[in-house]
């Protein structure tokens, strides 16, 4: 009896970016993880909390959504923190992805 079905198992040799910067109020560690897996998002992950998420340039221009994944305290920094992703992360093609 097999327990698990495999869904996918996939190794890449992918870039990752880590960037450390400041804002007004707050410290920032991020590592960015550019892969071809889910669709060309990178992963972005915060390398204080651990907590992470995919994210393009065009998903930061929800505010609302970067406060709740990486449970910033404020809008005004969550504002901020998307003005970064916006500028560092790449846009993504606007093609069917299946």
């Amino acid at each position: 009896m097999n327990l698990f079905e495999r869904l996918y198992d996939e190794q890449e040799n992918v870039k990752v970016q880590f960037i450390g910067f400041t804002t007004d109020d707050v410290r920032y560690d991020f590592g960015i993880v550019y892969t071809n897996m889910f669709f060309g998002k990178p992963l972005v992950v915060c390398m204080q909390t651990g907590r992470s998420a995919l994210l393009c340039a065009d998903d930061v221009r929800n505010v609302d959504h970067i406060q709740k994944v990486f449970h910033i305290r404020s809008a005004k920094e969550a504002e901020d923190l998307a003005t970064f992703f916006e500028k560092t992360l790449p846009t993504m093609p606007l093609e069917p992805q299946y």
